[in-house]
This record gives C-alpha cells, structure tokens and sequence, in this order.
C-alpha cells in the first residue's frame, strides 16, 4: 500500500490529508485499486474502488433470504446505482463512494442514511415510513425477512459475488 501524508484536503484547504492506494486482489472479480483519503482536521473521509482491467455494463440481482446471506461480499464503484425495492435508491454523484463490503455493511449503511434523514424531517408521516423501513431492514438483517438488492453499473466495477447473485447487461 502507498501512502502520502499531509496532503491538501479539497474540502477543508488544510495539509491534513492522508492519501492511500491499495491494489488487491477480489475473488471472481480481479484486480481492483482502492483508493482513501482522511483529512485529520476536518474529519472528511473519501474512498472508491476501481478495477484494474476495462469491464462492461452490469447489473446484479441478490434475493437476501437468510442471515447466511448477509456475509456475502459486495464491491460498489463511486459510479453504481444501488437499489433496495420499496426502500431506497441510491444513485452515484459527486459525493457517491465506492468500497468493499458485504450485504450486512450495506444494509447498516442504509439504516444510517435513513435514520439521519427522518431526524431532520418535520413530517409526522414520513418519521413513521422511516421507522417502518427501519423496522424491515432490522428483520432482514436477523433473517427473519427477505429483501432484494440490484447494484447497477455502467462501468461494471461493481459485483455481487456469490453464486447466489444474477449478473445481467444493463
């Protein structure tokens, strides 16, 4: 792994960031670099994922059914669309991060992402969407509830890896 130390942080001008590059090594899936920064003195953290070798267009499809399915690996590029049916899509922009992870990560990310929204909201029917979201991802996540994830890419850096998941063309 490289590192560079007392970098300039885009978001805060101060040499506080530290800059890493990993290449490694993810079964059925390549070579990918990954790529960090951390800024000590704003806080800021940035990462993504970046294969080493051109792919195509992809999309995959995972059916969680069980807890066993939640230890199953997960690689979103910063350009991937992810989508949860009747839950969340989340779409790649400027601030979209791609890393390594599984199904339980991914899921545990969702929550924190709908928990801090439904505290800044003042409507009383969309705090109790959330909690009811909420309440579903937390069944899934002790397997007592099924739910699909479809991880979108156009530039096919992201993969479901597990014989479990559907790769298709998008």
């Amino acid at each position: 792994m490289s590192e560079l130390k007392d970098q300039l942080c885009p978001f805060c001008g101060e040499n506080k960031a530290a800059l890493r590059e990993e290449e490694i090594e993810i079964p059925y899936f390549g070579r990918v670099y990954l790529f960090s920064m951390d800024c000590s003195a704003c806080g800021t953290r940035k990462a993504d994922v970046e294969p080493a070798e051109k792919k195509e267009p992809c999309r995959y499809t995972l059916e969680v059914a069980s807890e066993d399915d939640l230890n199953i690996k997960v690689v979103k590029s910063g350009e991937a669309t992810v989508k949860i049916p009747h839950i969340i899509t989340i779409e790649p922009g400027p601030a979209s991060e791609g890393y390594v992870t599984n199904v339980e990560g991914l899921l545990e990310r969702v929550k924190a992402m709908i928990q801090s929204a439904a505290e800044g909201e003042d409507d009383p029917a969309a705090k109790k969407k959330a909690k009811n979201i909420l309440k579903k991802l937390g069944k899934v996540l002790v397997g007592r509830e099924k739910l699909k994830i479809i991880i979108e890419d156009e530039t096919g850096h992201s993969a479901i890896i597990s014989d479990k998941a559907q790769k298709s063309k998008l």
